[in-house]
């Protein structure tokens, strides 16, 4: 079984690395750009349309607003990037925003954290496949038809290739994230010559449609909900930004420096490419509306359940670049791969944290390890579980889906930029060297206004968004919480009973007496094997105990022992309910109740099979009676194994398999440098 799963292992995640290598998996820059940068770049794929989605309820009208609502989402990333650079720097161990909550502002803020990117991670694989799916399916109909299959299927693949590590998954991912930022930034740039130079009339093929207006002429606190919902919903275009500073370590020397570079670069190429399209999609006339069967309108009529609203973006590109032309097809491509490769942001971002939560204990410990190819493979799967099981509940629907979003991500902003301020208010203290204090400030008013700016956003989230589905995010996050606060409370148990006391107590004083009692079943040999290996323990007192659940069986074992002569004592333990595990256990109880200083050895006679199928008719009962012995005190459990010749033929198969290696199990290096093997000669 094991070279059975072993070949398709290293066929599909290559082969493994040994720990001393896990210096060649750092990433530079450009690779790291797409790796952690996928989501917010990607993000601008469905930002904009988001945008138009909600002013949409207000009629065309509501579009002018557009621009403002980009201005104020720009303001609110350069701020956010700018206070995360700050947070590269000072704590560049990987900890990123649960790391500045528990250090400035205690442990609850940080696992208050911890939870919300969790949920948000969860979410950004879920929304971004889905987004991916419903783009594909604009040019595949099967896609569309089976989306929540495709949507599982897609998530294997990425889990797949995370699994061969970050560095080659880095490399895969690079080469559609920089042809898509590549395609919307030549998008841009053509439609603006177009529009300013030659003076082209651009229009969408949404162009010529009504929007039917579900509050037509808003004012007041209605209008100002309305933009402030708009505005929560271009958030999206920030979410992932936190992944870099989870991801420090990562990075190849300088990683402060590196990570705070790749942060300002990915900013700026988020904002110009959200702004771009937005400008694009005023200019070419876009028309979006939440319910396009109902709520759009040509020639006076609906258009139908027969009618596929495009993304922003593509609609765009349509009109840039006119239909079916090759720019127009590269970057429908790019866009699509590129919202699947979104959620590789969140495949780096998890696993890292739930490796820095399981050191702290909040996590299994499981979640701590690297896999065979130094990749944190624990918490890359159960990612994929979790984004799976959101994405089936959820039909793949990004609409549905995206309302559930961004929560998160602003609960750690705000929390993260918060105990960023208590930080430079910690060491401006101490600090007295003037430069350094004028520094400290600096960062300390940039960190102030990303809080508050962030909290505000946070509010205006929940309020907008919690009756659209924003309330599963915070029962997410609530379940989060309070599992991690019981997986800790159980570790810090285990931990307390079992630390080792400086003074001698009853754990550590040597037991008084021995008592070895050897299961008996019948006369065999491995019987006769277990009662040689418990003489040869030289215990002060040594018996067998076998259950009587059948007279006739019971009375020729006697008559067999006694023909033998074996001299060790025989109890038989009447069982008329024909149990064998029960009368074991309560004999067992009473020895230690009679004499609690003594420990009790129990020793059980096993044959060893060499199929797996022969383990299910054999030893079920030592299993079980194993596994209740193992809760009672001064209790020792003893397994003599005894191998029949099934074994002996597994034993072989065993050492064939460690002398055979799996296909890309080994490097072997250039067929030059192998030793030749001599050439076998005929006689």
């Amino acid at each position: 079984m094991s070279k059975l799963t072993d070949v398709p292992k290293r066929i599909l995640i290559g082969r493994a690395l040994r720990s001393d290598r896990l210096g060649e998996t750092l990433l530079p820059k450009r690779i790291a750009l797409p790796v952690f940068a996928s989501d917010p770049l990607s993000s601008v794929a469905y930002a904009p349309g988001e945008v138009l989605l909600v002013l949409s309820i207000a009629g065309v009208s509501a579009y002018h607003f557009s621009p403002w609502i980009a201005l104020a989402v720009v303001v609110l990333m350069f701020t956010v990037v700018a206070s995360y650079r700050q947070n590269v720097h000072a704590y560049p161990s990987g900890g990123g925003d649960y790391e500045v909550a528990t250090t400035n502002l205690g442990p609850r803020a940080g696992l208050t954290v911890a939870s919300a990117l969790l949920v948000d991670y969860v979410m950004t694989v879920a929304v971004s496949i889905a987004s991916g799916i419903e783009n594909l399916g604009s040019a595949i109909p099967f896609v569309v038809e089976h989306k929540v299959l495709c949507a599982v299927v897609v998530i294997v693949l990425l889990t797949l290739m995370n699994l061969r590590g970050v560095k080659e998954s880095g490399k895969l991912f690079a080469i559609p994230t920089y042809v898509f930022v590549g395609g919307v930034f030549v998008m841009i740039a053509w439609g603006a010559v177009r529009g300013l130079i030659l003076g082209d009339a651009m229009r969408a093929p949404s162009a010529g449609y009504h929007i039917n207006a579900e509050h037509q002429g808003l004012a007041g606190f209605a209008l100002i909900f309305l933009l402030l919902r708009a505005f929560s919903s271009g958030c999206a275009a920030l979410t992932g930004v936190e992944a870099i500073s989870n991801g420090v370590p990562a990075f190849r020397k300088p990683k402060s420096k590196n990570a705070a570079t790749t942060l300002a670069l990915m900013g700026v190429l988020a904002v110009t490419m959200f702004c771009g399209i937005i400008v694009l999609a005023m200019t070419t006339k876009v028309r979006m509306a939440e319910n396009p069967a109902t709520d759009l309108i040509r020639g006076g009529h609906p258009l139908g359940s027969g009618y596929v609203q495009n993304p922003v973006i593509s609609q765009v590109a349509e009109a840039v670049f006119g239909k079916g032309s090759f720019l127009f097809v590269v970057l429908a491509a790019a866009t699509a791969l590129v919202l699947f490769l979104a959620a590789n942001t969140a495949y780096n971002g998890f696993p890292l944290l739930g490796s820095i939560l399981a050191q702290d204990r909040y996590l299994p410990r499981q979640l701590h390890t690297r896999g065979d190819r130094l990749a944190f493979s624990n918490g890359i799967v159960l990612l994929a579980g979790a984004a799976a099981l959101l994405t089936v509940i959820y039909g793949a629907d990004s609409t549905r889906l995206i309302q559930l979003y961004i929560v998160g991500v602003f609960v750690s902003f705000t929390l993260s930029q918060t105990g960023m301020v208590r930080h430079w208010n910690r060491h401006l203290a101490v600090e007295q060297d003037p430069a350094k204090r004028r520094h400290m400030i600096r960062s300390r008013a940039i960190n102030a206004f990303g809080a508050f700016l962030t909290g505000l956003v946070l509010v205006v989230v929940l309020v907008t968004k919690f009756t659209h589905g924003a309330w599963v995010a915070v029962v997410g996050m609530c379940i989060f919480y309070a599992t991690m606060t019981g997986i800790r409370k159980h570790y810090d148990r285990v931990a307390e009973e079992l630390v080792a006391p400086d003074d001698p107590d009853d754990e550590m004083v040597r037991p008084s007496r021995v008592h070895s009692v050897v299961l008996i079943s019948k006369i065999h040999r491995p019987t006769l094997r277990a009662l040689a290996y418990a003489k040869l323990m030289r215990s002060d007192t040594l018996e067998a105990l076998t259950v009587n659940v059948d007279p006739a069986e019971t009375k020729a074992l006697r008559d067999e022992w006694e023909r033998r002569g074996i001299d060790v004592p025989l109890k038989v333990l009447d069982s008329p309910y024909r149990e064998i595990t029960r009368p074991v256990i309560e004999y067992v109880k009473s020895l230690r109740k009679e004499s609690p200083r003594d420990a009790v050895s129990v020793i059980i006679p096993e044959y060893v099979v060499g199929h797996w199928y022969e383990h299910l008719l054999h030893n079920q009962s030592a299993l079980r009676l194993k596994g209740r012995l193992l809760f009672t005190p001064g209790v020792m459990v003893t397994s003599v194994p005894y191998q029949l010749q099934s074994s002996e033929a597994a034993k072989q198969r065993a050492r064939k398999r460690q002398e055979w290696s799996a296909p890309g199990a080994v490097r072997r290096g250039p067929a030059a440098d192998r030793p030749k093997q001599p050439s076998a000669t005929k006689d």
